[in-house]
This record gives C-alpha cells, sequence and structure tokens, in this order.
C-alpha cells in the first residue's frame, strides 16, 4: 500500500532538510514528512562539497536579507540545541576586490548593502595595505569587506543539525532514487522509487540540487538548472605565517582563497565557454597551473611559493537564466515547489529558504521574509533577477 504524506521533500541535504526542519517546527503544523534522499552518505552532494562561508556581499536586497538570517540562525545553533550543533563559525569576513573597471559595480552593491544594514566596509588600496600588509595592492582601486557576520563553517555539522532536529520532531528519512511523478487534475500525488516503493503527496518539494531539472520533467515541468562542476584545490604555503587574518579574499580575476586549518583552499570558475553541464567529479589541474596560481602569486606574493596537497569537485546547481535561486510553488501544478538553482548559495542560503517554504506550504504566503522575487514565473516569461555579486 502507498502510504501518504503532507509533504514530501526530494533531497535531503542542506536545502532539503532545513525544509523539513522548519515544517517540523512551524506552528500549527503537524503533518507527517517524508525526505527522500538518494546519496545517504552525502559523499556527493553539492552541500559537503561546498566551501560553506557565508557572505551579506551581494546586489539583490533579498540575498543580502537571506544572508542575515543565516547567519544569526548558525550563529544561535549551540545556544538552542547545545555544544554538538557548534558548526565552528569563524568569523573572518570576505575582501572583495576591485580593479578600476569593476569599482563602479562595487561601489553600488556596497551602497545596496549599507542601505539594508549589512555590515560591511569600503577600503581604499592604502588601508587595504594597512589592514592586510602581505596583499598586493596593484592594479586595486578599492576593496569591500565584510566587517562582521561573514565568514566560513563545517557544513557536515550543519546538515547534520538540521537532519538531527527534523527526526526528533517525526520526520522520516528513506533511501531512494525518484523515477517518476505521479500528477492527476493539476495537481502531484505520488512519487516513484525505483525499488518500486510509492508514497503519496499531499505538498511535493523538489530540492534536488544540481538533479532539480530531471525531477521537474517527471512532472511534466521545466527549470533552466545545469550541473556545473566545480574545484576546489587545497594548497600549502611555505610563509603561510606571514598571511595573517586572513579573510575569504576574491580577486578581480575571479579567484578566491580563504584559509582551512593550516592549508589554504582555492578556486575559480571557469570560464562560460569552459563551464558544460557536468556531472562527474573527476578533478582536472589545469585551471589551477593556468588561471588560479598566477592571480594568487600576483595578488599575495607569498604564494609563489605553493603546492597543492589534495583537490576536490563538487556541483553548482546553476540557474542557467540569472544564477539566482528559484524558491515557490509551480503556477501549473500547485503543490509542486521549487527550492532549485542556488548557483552556490545554496548552503548560506538554506536557513531562510527553509523557514521560508515552511511558511509558504503552511499557510500559502511568505510570514517573515518575502522570498516572491525568487519566484518560478519569472523563467517561463523569460525575465532574470539578476544578481551582480556572483563568485
Amino acid at each position: 500500500m502507498t502510504e501518504h504524506y503532507d509533504v514530501v521533500i526530494i533531497g535531503g541535504a542542506a536545502i532539503g532538510s532545513s525544509t523539513a526542519f522548519f515544517l517540523s517546527r512551524q506552528p500549527g503544523f503537524d503533518g507527517r514528512i517524508l525526505v527522500i534522499e538518494r546519496d545517504p552518505t552525502y559523499s556527493r552532494c553539492s552541500t559537503t562539497l561546498s566551501v560553506a562561508s557565508i557572505r551579506q556581499q551581494f546586489s539583490a536586497p533579498v540575498n543580502i536579507q537571506m544572508s542575515q538570517f543565516g547567519v544569526e540562525f548558525i550563529k544561535n545553533l549551540p545556544i538552542e540545541f547545545g555544544p554538538d550543533a557548534d558548526i565552528g563559525f569563524r568569523e573572518n569576513g570576505y575582501l572583495l576586490l576591485a580593479s578600476e573597471e569593476g569599482e563602479p559595480i562595487l561601489r553600488n552593491n556596497y551602497a545596496i548593502q549599507k542601505e539594508h544594514g549589512a555590515n560591511t566596509g569600503w577600503l581604499e588600496p592604502s588601508e587595504i595595505s594597512s589592514r592586510f600588509p602581505w596583499l598586493s595592492t596593484d592594479g586595486i582601486t578599492a576593496g569591500c569587506f565584510g566587517l562582521s557576520d561573514e565568514g566560513w563553517f563545517d557544513p557536515s555539522t550543519l546538515l547534520n543539525t538540521y537532519k538531527k532536529q527534523a527526526c526528533l520532531a517525526g520526520v522520516e528519512y528513506v533511501h531512494g532514487d525518484v523515477t517518476s511523478i505521479v500528477t492527476r487534475n493539476g495537481a502531484a500525488t505520488t512519487v516513484r522509487l525505483a525499488d518500486g516503493r510509492e508514497f503519496g503527496c499531499a505538498n511535493l518539494v523538489n530540492a534536488a540540487g544540481p538533479n532539480a531539472r530531471r525531477v521537474a520533467e517527471m512532472a511534466g515541468l521545466s527549470i533552466p538548472v545545469e550541473a556545473r562542476k566545480r574545484f576546489v584545490y587545497v594548497i600549502d604555503c611555505r610563509e603561510k605565517e606571514t598571511i595573517t587574518n586572513c579573510p575569504l579574499l576574491v580577486d578581480p580575476s575571479g579567484v578566491y582563497v580563504r584559509p582551512e586549518g593550516d592549508y589554504f583552499i582555492t578556486g575559480v570558475s571557469p570560464m562560460a565557454e569552459n563551464d558544460p553541464e557536468c556531472f562527474d567529479l573527476d578533478i582536472e589541474y589545469d585551471l589551477f597551473e593556468e588561471v588560479v596560481w598566477p592571480s594568487l602569486a600576483e595578488r599575495i606574493p607569498a604564494f609563489a611559493a605553493i603546492k597543492v596537497i589534495n583537490a576536490w569537485a563538487g556541483h553548482y546547481a546553476y540557474n542557467t537564466l540569472d544564477q539566482n535561486a528559484v524558491v515557490g510553488a509551480s503556477p501549473d501544478i500547485p503543490n509542486f515547489y521549487f527550492a532549485n538553482g542556488f548557483s552556490g548559495h545554496g548552503l548560506q542560503q538554506s536557513p531562510a529558504v527553509g523557514r521560508g517554504l515552511a511558511e509558504l506550504i503552511t499557510s500559502g504566503k511568505f510570514t517573515t521574509l518575502d522570498l516572491s522575487e525568487l519566484a518560478y514565473e519569472r523563467i517561463p516569461a523569460n525575465k532574470p533577477f539578476r544578481e551582480a555579486n556572483i563568485i
């Protein structure tokens, strides 16, 4: 017999588990919740393979506001759930550097951030050199620095906290691969797994990360989300003791770097022509040799002598329309909810998205932070909602 749930969530990583967590705590909601995850080890999911950072340095106000809630949420985790929920938030900030060409965009983003309460600071080259003497400002005309509420953390602990607290509240998790979605009379009614199991649903959430398009297509829907591979290189530096108080640094070239324990992690998004949809996790080193290392050595002279000691690959769930999330119900199947296309921002936005979807599913509207600018309707209308600060 088919078991029936009030909410079935396809995808149990950060977005799916956050949605389950917030639903389980939503006032007045006592329905059954099921999370279906095809990789219960999470060894290949975007959440655990991410750089796991949070910033308020966005250009779209809703993205700034989502991160403001996100950082408040993660700071309060050990207070609410105890030391096991401490995700090791390292509040070193983001430092975004601009050349003369990019300075107007950075300045406009900074003005929007200040208007919406973000604690970011504008730095002239001399101020950058004073604060970070190990950094070269050649070709740099300005920087924007997160003075608080920006940094990085352990993604696995955040995911485990979502999942543990959801399960304690009665949320059920099953291991399985969704192969089809049954729709009747304009509603999603049943989810079928590869092993033959079926689960009925009153509401269905697509939180399938890089597989979002495949899941949408099972319901006869479309979403412009592709799996795009990103490489993270772990490097050691012979002169690392000289690089003190290092933030997450983003160079005008797009190359980023930040500390990770005794080492550093670095990477860059490839050029569009070299960024096809890709589902494998094979590691390539040409990008490091040709783009990452030269940019690092130019910006941080101590990085002229480094070595790669490890590397991994993960996937962005990349929204090809505008690189912003799609959050909300389908106009064609109103009980089918999208939580997709985060384009590298999913982990840091997971608290706000989980809370927002819980509100939308149970009350039909966003009741705290309005996420309606991220609604699906912009997709078929071909009206991008742009974020100018993509890393």
